[in-house]
């Protein structure tokens, strides 16, 4: 097959709006998912989930009485791959972090029946969080569809090749050297489970209110050697554009912001984002230049040290994340 990521020819005329609407309702939750883990966007999903309807409905497949799903997956994950090779070609402003989710439908929701002889490895959890997403930064768009569609959703060599217009030769290299470059991600993986849920949200609060007290020798006996700093606001708040490391370095950085800023004019509320807590943080005042609301999360070692520490501020990336009660 060619390696072209032309859509599927369409059929002649518009596709009944029934068809598009029964379509909907039941694929919707699998081309998101999909979506979501492919470009680490939530807005990103959004609108290919949408555009991928639009064309069922204006150049549907031929043969509509067949199987949709493998067709809406083509679309999608085409559309996906561009999108991740327009990313890629953009300067982004200072470091890149997938946009933070609250909650997904239940696994239930993306079963596919009928497989066999296929690599299930991640988990839909697994395969959301953010450590699994920012390994995916390491990956070709091509690469981590093959892996998403081979470890995560379950699809078969066949299925893989026939989705992205690929050979099985070509997916079977691919995926090889997709799973070659997530081996520094395989080597600290720790997959998401309500004992490292709780372990997680302890370590989160400790270090909220330990820097409250801007103890530095405090802050730093809860950071790991080699913790670090990573924000996201692409240029549009008052952020670091570069990572921070060390635990000296990053305790004085964030006492350093507290003593700029008013305490006081911050509401905080402790969430499940991406399967993991994180706090959610809103400015009651307007600040020229700094974020009116982002999301916190760390990640921890076995012994609960936190070894880093994400903060999403740029407001597109937060389109999936709900504003704190008033």
């Amino acid at each position: 097959m060619s390696s072209s990521t032309a859509s599927p020819a369409p059929s002649a005329g518009r596709a009944a709006p029934g068809f598009v609407a029964a379509s909907y309702r039941e694929h919707e939750r699998f081309l998101w998912a999909l979506s979501y883990r492919l470009t680490g966007s939530a807005a990103d999903a959004d609108d290919i989930v949408q555009e991928t309807f639009v064309r069922a409905l204006e150049r549907p497949p031929a043969r509509t009485e067949e199987p949709v799903r493998p067709w809406l997956a083509r679309v999608a994950l085409n559309l996906g791959r561009d999108a991740l090779r327009r990313r890629k070609r953009l300067a982004y402003d200072g470091p890149w972090l997938p946009s933070p989710i609250e909650a997904e439908p239940e696994p239930p929701s993306f079963e596919i029946p009928g497989k066999e002889g296929t690599e299930g490895r991640y988990d839909l959890l697994e395969s959301a969080s953010f450590a699994f997403l920012i390994a995916l930064e390491a990956l070709t768009p091509q690469q981590r569809a093959v892996l998403l569609l081979r470890d995560v959703f379950d699809y078969s060599v066949q299925e893989t090749a026939a989705a992205l217009d690929l050979s099985e030769a070509s997916v079977k290299t691919t995926h090889h050297r997709a799973r070659r470059a997530l081996e520094p991600y395989e080597r600290d993986r720790c997959r998401p489970s309500p004992e490292l849920v709780e372990r997680s949200g302890a370590a989160l609060v400790r270090f909220l209110q330990t820097l409250a007290t801007q103890d530095v020798a405090a802050i730093e006996a809860l950071l790991s050697e080699g913790v670090r700093v990573i924000n996201d606001a692409n240029g549009e708040f008052k952020a670091a554009r570069r990572i921070v490391v060390g635990p000296n370095r990053v305790a004085r950085f964030y006492v350093g912001l507290l003593r700029l800023d008013d305490p006081g004019a911050l509401r905080h509320e402790l969430r499940l984002i991406n399967g993991l807590p994180a706090v959610v943080i809103e400015r009651t005042t307007t600040v020229e230049k700094l974020a009116p609301r982002f999301v916190m999360r760390c990640e921890i070692d076995a012994r609960g040290l936190i070894t880093a520490i994400h903060s999403v501020l740029a407001s597109h990336k937060l389109t999936a994340v709900k504003a704190l009660a008033p």
